[in-house]
C-alpha cells in the first residue's frame, strides 16, 4: 500500500522527521517498506525566477534564440541562448545560472552555443524534477518574484512509502492506521478529521423516497451491515487540486470529485464505498442478494462477467449493478450528467468477498481490504466524512429517509494483564510507565486497575473495535515491545539446557527410507501436499475424494489433499520426460490422507516409481525394473519400519485404477497401521497422463503411532560352521492358491516338526508348472527347505523324519497333493 508523507502529517506532526527516520519508524513497528519515491523538486541552487526581457534569432542556427532574461536585482540581466518554442517576451520561467547542479548531476556552465555566449540556461519541468514535461520551458503563470529562489516557488514535494502490510493488521490498509502507529512510536498526538454527526447531516433533510425507497438485505450472512444515504443536487466535475493531489501521489488517477471522495475515504480509514447514480437505479430500490442464475454484469473496467448463484451483488428492482464489495457496473456509475448519489457503505463477509474476486478474476483495492477485514463499528463514521467531503467538493444536500440494515454488534473487549507478566515474557524490565505510555498511544485504555494474587498492579486493558487481531496478554507484550522498541532490548548472553535427544520417529524413518532408495539410484522428490480435483479423482475412491477437497482452496490446481505419492512422482516423472532429462527412478517420503472407519487419517507415506527409458541411447542397458524389483525395495522399506510383508501379500483386485491387475499386489491394512502397495502401474492410466512405457512403483502407508516403537534391531549371528541339508516337496494346489499361502503353510508345517532340534533356515520357491499330468483347475509349486543345526551336521535320518512329518501335515491338514 502506498502512503503519502504530505497526508499523514494531516493527522500526525512529522515536521523535521526525514525519509529515512520514517521509514525506520514504519520497519521497527512491524511492516516492511518495500520502497520509497520522492516527489517534486530537489533542492536547487543557484536556479531563480528570471523574465524574459528580449528574443532574438540567433544568428548561427534557425532553431535556437538568442535571449535577455532579469534574473532579479542580485543577479541582473543575462544573456542565454534558447532552442524552446513554447514561450514569449514577458514570461517568466526557472532559470539556472552557471553553478547549478541539476538532477542528474547537470552542472551548468558559462558556454559557447554555436558561436554565441550563453550565461545559464532556462528550464523545463522536466530538467528542474518536477515532471516529466520537455517540449518547452517550465512557465511560471503565477508570476512569482523576481529573483526568487525556485524551491520557494515550486509545490512542496513529496515521499511516497509503498508498505507491505501484514494480514493480521487491516487496520493498517490506510492512512489513518498508518498514522496512528506513527504517532505512538513519535509520541506525537493524533489528529482525527472532523467529521459532521448525523443530527447536522440530516438536519432540515427532504424526504427523497422517489430516488431510493427501499433497501433489503436478502443475504444477511454475507452482509451483515449495509448503509446508504441519499444525496441531491450534487454538481460532478473535477476535483479541487487537493484532493487530486492526494491521490495522485499515492497512485491513484483522479476521476470525478464523486469518485476521488470515495477513493479517498477508503484510503483515509479503511472503509470501501461506493456511490450510485440515484437515477440510474431501476425501480428506487436496492436488494443485498445472490446473483441468480444467468445473470451477468458489465464492470467499470467494460468486461461482462458471467455471475454465479454463490456471486453477492447489489441489485436494482430489474438487475445487478454491483459485484459486492470489488466493482460496480458501468450502467449506474456516476458521471457529468450525475445530479442525485446513492452512497453505499458496508460490511461484508470476508470469505465471500474472496471466494467471488478469485472466481471472475477480478481484484480491487476494495475487495483487498474486505478480504482482510474492514471495521463495521467504523462503518458510520467514514460514511459521514464521505458525505461531508460530497457537500463540500460537488455541492447538494443530504435527503432522507437514511437506511441502515443490520447492525455492528456492540464492541467490548477487555484483556488482563500484569506489568510483571510483561517483564516475565520479555526476559528484561520495562518500566510501568514506560508501557502504560506504549499501551495508552495505541489507544489501547487502562480501564481498571487493581492488585494481583501476588500483591503487583494488574490492569484491564480495553482493545478499540479496530484491532481485533488483540484477545491474549501475550499480544499485549508485543504491543509494549513494539512502542518500547525493539532495539532497545538489552544485549545478553542467551543460555539454555543442551538435551541429547533422538530425532522424531516419523522423521527418522524417513529419513532412513530416503537414504536406502537414493542408495538404490533413486532421485529423491518433494511435491506439494496439495493435489489437482482430477487427479485426486483418478487415484482416490469415490467417498474419499470429496473428504479432501480444501473448503477454500488457493489454486485451482491445489484443492485436495493427497491419498497418495505416486501421483506425484509421475507427473515428475512426465515433466522430466517432456524436458528431456532422462530419469527412471524416482523417490519421495511425506505424508498422505487416508480413510479408516469413516475417518480421515494423516499418514507417513514412502514412494518410488521404476520406469523403463525406450529412449536410453546408452551402449549398455541395464536390466528393465519389474515386479520384483518392486518387492524387494517394498520388503526394504517395510523391514525399517519392523514389518513383515512376505506373509501378507496378496494381489489387486480386477478393475484398480491406479495399479494392473496381475502384475501388482498389496499388503497390509490400515485397520492394522499399515499398508503397502507395488508393482506394474495402470497402463491405460499412464497414457491418459502423456507417459509410456512400463512403470513401476511401490508405496509404503504407515500410521505415525506405529513408527513410535523403534523398530527391531538386527543382531550380529556368526557364520554357519556346519553344513545346511536340502529337502525338495512339490505340492499340487488349486490354481487361485497364492504361493505365499502355501509357504506360509510349508513354513509352520516345518517349525513344529524340528522343535528345538534344529533350525529352518529358510523356505523358497522354485518351480511353478502348469499342464499335462495335473487335474484341471490346478497347479504344481515347488518349494526348497533348508535346515541347518548350529553345533553338529545333521544326519539324514534325523532331516528325513522331520521332512516326512511335514509332508504329512501338509496332506492331512491342507488337502494339498504331493506331487511325485
Amino acid at each position: 500500500m502506498k502512503v503519502s508523507r504530505n497526508w499523514l502529517q494531516t493527522y500526525v506532526n512529522l515536521a523535521g522527521r526525514s525519509a529515512d527516520e520514517i521509514s525506520r519508524a514504519i520497519t521497527f513497528l512491524g511492516f516492511e517498506v518495500e520502497s520509497v519515491h520522492t516527489t517534486g523538486a530537489p533542492a536547487l541552487s543557484s536556479v531563480f525566477v528570471g523574465e524574459v526581457l528580449t528574443r532574438d534569432r540567433h544568428p548561427n542556427a534557425d532553431k535556437l534564440s538568442v535571449c535577455t532574461v532579469d534574473v532579479g536585482p542580485a543577479h541582473g540581466v543575462k544573456t542565454i541562448v534558447c532552442g524552446a518554442q513554447n514561450y514569449q517576451v514577458g514570461d517568466r520561467v526557472p532559470v539556472a545560472l552557471p553553478g547549478a547542479v541539476l538532477p542528474g548531476d547537470f552542472v551548468i556552465k558559462q558556454s559557447k552555443i554555436r558561436g554565441h555566449a550563453s550565461d545559464g540556461m532556462m528550464c523545463s519541468g522536466r530538467e528542474l524534477g518536477v515532471g516529466e514535461d520537455h517540449s518547452g520551458l517550465l512557465i511560471l503563470s503565477d508570476r512569482p518574484e523576481l529573483g526568487r529562489p525556485i524551491n520557494e516557488v515550486l509545490p512542496a514535494g513529496d515521499v511516497v512509502f509503498d508498505i507491505e502490510i501484514t494480514p493480521n493488521r487491516p487496520d493498517c490498509l490506510s492512512h489513518l492506521g498508518i498514522a496512528r502507529e506513527l504517532a505512538a512510536w513519535f509520541r506525537e498526538p493524533l489528529r482525527y478529521p472532523s467529521v459532521a454527526n448525523d443530527a447536522v447531516l440530516f438536519a432540515e433533510a427532504p424526504s427523497r423516497a422517489d430516488l431510493l425507497g427501499s433497501v433489503r438485505v436478502e443475504a444477511a450472512e454475507d452482509c451483515p451491515l449495509y448503509q446508504a444515504t441519499i444525496i441531491t443536487g450534487v454538481r460532478v466535475g473535477p476535483s479541487p487540486a487537493w484532493l487530486q493531489e492526494r491521490l495522485t501521489a499515492v497512485g491513484l488517477r483522479p476521476i470525478n470529485n464523486v469518485v476521488d471522495v470515495g477513493n479517498f475515504v477508503m484510503l483515509e480509514y479503511g472503509q470501501p464505498l461506493h456511490a450510485f447514480d440515484a437515477r440510474k437505479l431501476g425501480g428506487a430500490g436496492i436488494v443485498v442478494r445472490r446473483a441468480a442464475a444467468g445473470e451477468s454484469l458489465v464492470t467499470l473496467d467494460g468486461k461482462e462477467r458471467a455471475l454465479s448463484p454463490e456471486t453477492l451483488v447489489i441489485a436494482d428492482q430489474q438487475r445487478p449493478v454491483v459485484v459486492a464489495g470489488i466493482m460496480g457496473g458501468s450502467h449506474s456509475g456516476v458521471d457529468e450528467s450525475t445530479t442525485d448519489l446513492v452512497l453505499e457503505a458496508a460490511c461484508f463477509r470476508r470469505q465471500g468477498i474472496r471466494a467471488t474476486s478469485r472466481r471472475l478474476g477480478l481484484a480491487s483495492d476494495s475487495s483487498y481490504r474486505y478480504e482482510r477485514g474492514v471495521d463495521p463499528h467504523g462503518l458510520a463514521e467514514a460514511s459521514r466524512r464521505a458525505v461531508g467531503l460530497i457537500l463540500e467538493t460537488a455541492g447538494g444536500r443530504v435527503a432522507g429517509p437514511a437506511y441502515r440494515v443490520g447492525g455492528d454488534k456492540p464492541w467490548l473487549r477487555e484483556i488482563v494483564v500484569t506489568p510483571a507478566y510483561i517483564n516475565e515474557r520479555l526476559g528484561f524490565t520495562i518500566p510501568s510507565a514506560d508501557m502504560r505510555a506504549a499501551l495508552e498511544s495505541l489507544e489501547l485504555r487502562i480501564v481498571r486497575e487493581d492488585r494481583a494474587e501476588d500483591g503487583g498492579e494488574r490492569w484491564t486493558v480495553r482493545v478499540p473495535s479496530w484491532r481485533d487481531d488483540l484477545d491474549r496478554p501475550i499480544d499485549l507484550v508485543e504491543e509494549v515491545l513494539r512502542i518500547f522498541g525493539t532495539e532497545r532490548i538489552p544485549a545478553t548472553t542467551v543460555t539454555g539446557p543442551g538435551l541429547a535427544e533422538d530425532d522424531d520417529p516419523v522423521v527418522e524413518y524417513q529419513r532412513r527410507a530416503l537414504r536406502l532408495l537414493v542408495g538404490q539410484d533413486c532421485h529423491e522428490c518433494v511435491n506439494y501436499t496439495l493435489r489437482s480435483a482430477a487427479e485426486v479423482a483418478g487415484s482416490a475412491s469415490e467417498s474419499l475424494a470429496p473428504r479432501l477437497a480444501l473448503a477454500n482452496p488457493f489454486v485451482e490446481d491445489q484443492s485436495h489433499l493427497r491419498p497418495t505419492l505416486i501421483d506425484g512422482l509421475v507427473e515428475t516423472l512426465r515433466l522430466n520426460r517432456a524436458r528431456g532429462v532422462s530419469v527412471t527412478r524416482l523417490a519421495e517420503a511425506g505424508r498422505v490422507f487416508r480413510e479408516r472407519d469413516g475417518q480421515l487419517l494423516e499418514c507417513v507415506a514412502v514412494g518410488f516409481v521404476l520406469a523403463e527409458d525406450p529412449d536410453s541411447r546408452t551402449w549398455l542397458r541395464r536390466p528393465a525394473p519389474d515386479f520384483y524389483a518392486a518387492r524387494h525395495l517394498i520388503e526394504a522399506l517395510a523391514s525399517l519400519a519392523g514389518l513383515d510383508l512376505s506373509r501378507q501379500i496378496r494381489p489387486v483386485a480386477e478393475g484398480d485404477r491406479s495399479w494392473q491387475a496381475g502384475h501388482a499386489a498389496t499388503a497390509g491394512d490400515l485397520a492394522h497401521g499399515w499398508s503397502a502397495s507395488f508393482g506394474l502401474l495402470n497402463v491405460a492410466s499412464l497414457k491418459t497422463r502423456a507417459v509410456t512405457g512400463r512403470v513401476y512403483a511401490g508405496e509404503l502407508v504407515i500410521l505415525p503411532a506405529n513408527l513410535a516403537t523403534p523398530a527391531t534391531r538386527s543382531r550380529y549371528r556368526p557364520f554357519a560352521l556346519f553344513p545346511a541339508a536340502l529337502r525338495d516337496v512339490a505340492l499340487v494346489v488349486g490354481e487361485a492358491v497364492p504361493a505365499a499361502d502355501v509357504r506360509k503353510a510349508i513354513t509352520k508345517a516345518a517349525r513344529a516338526a524340528v522343535g528345538t532340534a534344529f533350525a529352518l533356515e529358510s523356505v523358497e520357491i522354485f518351480d511353478v508348472y502348469r499342464g499335462e499330468g495335473l487335474p484341471a483347475g490346478h497347479k504344481s509349486l515347488a518349494f526348497s527347505l533348508v535346515f541347518r543345526a548350529e553345533d553338529r551336521t545333521l544326519t539324514d535320518e534325523e532331516v528325513n523324519r522331520v521332512f516326512t512329518a511335514v509332508q504329512d501335515a501338509l496332506v492331512s491338514g491342507h488337502g494339498y497333493i504331493l506331487r511325485k
